[in-house]
């Protein structure tokens, strides 16, 4: 089983900033790609930024300058550092990762998902 545990939600006024973390645990043999995704009341989930084990980004345009997106490889933890909030950036935030297991199996993981509220 592996597991992702979201923190780092909450309310913040416009302007505000917030950082979510998430940790993975379980029976995991490698990490590819960790990401956030995001999903607005009456929206599709989107994806809000992505990092791979060596580093690479990958930013939604809506966020580009404003959210930035690292990683920690040997606890196997990504952040998202959100600045420069938006009310339209309210969301329920879903960690992701995509990883491979002790047999060698394809691995996709969804966190439970942690609310922000960004108010005008």
């Amino acid at each position: 089983q592996v597991q992702l545990v979201e923190s780092g939600g909450g309310l913040v006024q416009a302007g505000g900033s917030l950082r979510l973390s998430c940790a993975a645990s379980g029976s995991i043999f490698k990490i590819n790609a960790m990401g956030w995704y995001r999903q607005a009341p009456g929206k599709q989930r989107e994806l809000v930024a992505a990092i791979t084990t060596g580093g690479s980004t990958n930013y939604a345009d809506s966020v580009k300058g404003r959210f930035t997106i690292s990683r920690d490889n040997a606890k196997n933890t990504v952040y998202l550092q959100m600045n420069s909030l938006k009310p339209e950036d309210t969301a329920v935030y879903y960690c992701n990762t995509k990883a491979v297991g002790f047999k060698f199996e394809p691995l996709e993981v969804w966190g439970q998902g942690t609310l922000v509220t960004v108010s005008s």
